[in-house]
């Protein structure tokens, strides 16, 4: 499409703009669906929604012009108070800011619709959303509402295809087969010279951890292979079990400081490769196209899960997969990526 007409015979880039507001695991699966854009449609200029504390890292997804954080979350929570009141105006202005060609709800929820319905179309522009929910996917019927044209994809798809699909379908072109999450990191900060694993024990449902007697037994067979450890955290209870497990490994690990998600993309960019569970940063280690196993105790890595990536595979077992299992597959995955550090791209 490129360039756009305007009323007055003005000619001016194509602006997109890209709702998906969380979580993290959401927000890197709509990586891929911008770099579509990017490849089709060379002139558009994309800009991104997304709650305050993704922003660092949606700013460091390659072909996003602006990013546009919001806090639908905690504004929920005091509606009437003025400084929500303030913060929303704030928030207005800058959506408005900009009229979109195109605004494309890639959330599918009452909050997503709330906010394609806010943002300012330029002449001709139209909203996009789902018309239908996806096999383990929520879905509200206001995003379809809303929508100019609501868009019909399959029901049974990956999380990631499903946005690549809508903004296809939205904006008329045929994606590639290969996905590419543009997710740019800012170097190596923090890495021990490549040979550090990050162990991404924490998730938001308790029914998706690993045994921590699990994460000692691979944790002691990585450092006895020469690796170093490192332990993120996002939260208190995720801090503290980085601390149990640093205890227990001994000197080959080391609990990571808090870090927002960007400074945390760089760090695990420089890492020799993630063991993590079916969590958001486990997500991050794939975009970045990091060694990587992911740890399932639910058959659903074929919605969310690397899937045709060979420095990444899902590990599956019911209640939870075996030390040997998931060791098996570092070394697989390991392998794969040959010497050195390699794979994510640095700005």
């Amino acid at each position: 499409m490129g360039a756009l007409g305007r009323p007055g015979g003005a000619q001016v880039r194509m602006r997109v703009l890209i709702v998906k507001l969380s979580s993290l695991g959401d927000v890197v699966h709509a990586m891929p669906a911008v770099q579509d854009i990017r490849r089709a449609r060379p002139d558009a200029v994309i800009d991104w929604v997304v709650e305050q504390g993704f922003a660092p890292l949606v700013q460091r997804c390659e072909g996003v012009a602006r990013v546009i954080p919001c806090e639908l979350r905690r504004w929920r929570k005091s509606a009437l108070s003025r400084q929500t009141r303030h913060e929303w105006r704030a928030f207005r202005e800058a959506l408005q800011h900009e009229a979109y060609d195109a605004v494309i709800d890639l959330q599918g929820l009452t909050k997503s619709a709330l906010v394609a319905h806010t943002a300012r179309l330029a002449p001709g522009g139209k909203r996009y959303a789902l018309a239908n929910q996806t096999e383990g996917s929520g879905y509200e019927a206001p995003t379809r509402w809303v929508a100019d044209v609501a868009v019909r994809v399959e029901t049974r798809i990956h999380a990631v295809d499903r946005s690549r699909q809508l903004c296809a379908r939205a904006l008329g072109y045929t994606p590639g087969p290969a996905e590419h999450f543009g997710l740019l990191a800012r170097g190596a900060a923090g890495s021990a010279a490549g040979q550090e694993v990050a162990l991404v024990h924490g998730t938001s449902r308790d029914d998706k951890l690993w045994p921590e007697a699990h994460w000692v037994a691979l944790g002691r067979r990585l450092a006895s292979a020469g690796f170093a450890l490192g332990l993120p955290h996002g939260s208190e209870a995720e801090r503290a079990r980085s601390e149990r497990l640093a205890a227990a490994l001994g000197a080959a690990a080391r609990v990571w400081p808090r870090l927002d998600l960007g400074l945390l993309a760089d760090r695990l960019a420089g890492c020799a490769g993630v063991v993590g569970v079916d969590s958001g940063l486990s997500h991050v280690a794939t975009a970045l196209d990091r060694p990587h196993v992911q740890v399932y105790n639910f058959d659903t890595a074929w919605r969310t899960g690397p899937v045709g990536r060979p420095r990444q595979v899902a590990v599956y077992a019911a209640p939870t997969p075996a030390v040997d299992a998931v060791w098996q597959a570092w070394q697989t995955v390991h392998g794969a990526a040959g010497a050195g550090v390699g794979g994510a791209q640095a700005l």
